[in-house]
């Protein structure tokens, strides 16, 4: 399915509503993210069931951009409006749409008053997985790279859960806390750092782990391991998405040994149910809605 405007005329009925003529904004600075792409797509399936035509709008990186989509949203009168970005960030746009009575739904967004709801994994409980995983696996000691990204609330989440794992291994150190740029998906830009901390880090053993708190990072630290030809030393890599090239490498039995699989379709149609009972005017009284997720390793990494 393309990240498209989508429309229908189709006579279909979703969740006992018929076709009706809402349109929906749904708006994000991380489209170039593979797990965005597809609550997305998740989101617009539903839409199209019920009829609405949904503009998908793409800030490509642009935090800030949200809130003038928001406002021009606003202005064109749109029925409402799912975010994928801190909610904090772009609190006067979303004042605007508050008073103009249109609902804002947070699809992996964060939780903020002005936000009707918000659909997202249980970040507290997916980084809490891995990183326990992880210092299961280097036996609770040696030198752990993390990769973070604290701008975005659902990700800033898991990195302060990993970071209270491991501090409480006392053999663990943490070498470094990297967050890299993600206006390309994050891969190209975490390989090139994890390249500067393998050679800064030159002694095999001096890397047990690398944790990400999601899986392009991972990816790109994956690259670097095995450019520099260390992949021997048994350093263990793990995600958090288990999107399908992570998925694929987690299967190949690598260093890539784990992430946890979100299942970023239904994330996106409980988004868009979410979305259908706020314009149906009904109070949603959980403002976070969490979609079950489940750890991925080579046992049950393949398709």
């Amino acid at each position: 399915m393309k990240l498209t405007i989508l429309a229908t005329a189709a006579a279909i009925a979703w969740s006992g509503t018929t076709l009706s003529a809402e349109t929906v904004a749904v708006i994000t600075p991380y489209l170039a993210q593979p797990g965005t792409q597809a609550y997305v797509e998740g989101f617009q399936a539903k839409a199209a069931e019920a009829g609405w035509t949904v503009n998908v709008i793409d800030t490509a990186g642009d935090v800030a951009a949200v809130i003038s989509r928001i406002e021009d949203a606003v202005t064109q009168k749109v029925d409402a409006i799912v975010i994928n970005v801190d909610p904090a960030q772009v609190a006067a746009g979303l004042q605007t749409a508050k008073d103009a009575g249109i609902p804002v739904i947070g699809m992996d967004a964060g939780t903020d008053p002005l936000l009707v709801t918000n659909v997202t994994s249980n970040g507290y409980a997916m980084a809490t997985e891995t990183s326990v995983y992880l210092a299961n696996r280097i036996g609770g000691k040696g030198g752990v790279v993390m990769f973070v990204f604290d701008a975005f609330p659902p990700v800033q989440i898991r990195g302060v859960m990993a970071d209270a794992v491991f501090a409480n291994y006392p053999d663990i150190k943490v070498i470094d806390r990297i967050t890299p740029d993600v206006q390309d998906g994050g891969i190209a830009d975490s390989r090139a750092k994890m390249e500067a901390i393998l050679a800064a880090n030159p002694e095999p053993g001096s890397i047990a782990g690398v944790w990400a708190a999601w899986d392009q990072p991972a990816l790109g630290a994956l690259q670097a391991i095995e450019a520099a030809g260390r992949q021997g030393e048994g350093i263990v890599v793990t995600g958090i998405d288990a999107n399908p090239q992570a998925r694929e490498a987690i299967a190949a039995g690598g260093n890539f040994e784990a992430s946890m699989a979100q299942d970023f379709v239904a994330m996106g149609a409980a988004a868009a149910d979410a979305t259908r009972r706020a314009m149906a005017g009904e109070t949603i009284k959980e403002k976070v809605i969490y979609v079950p997720t489940v750890l991925i390793t080579a046992a049950n990494a393949a398709p």
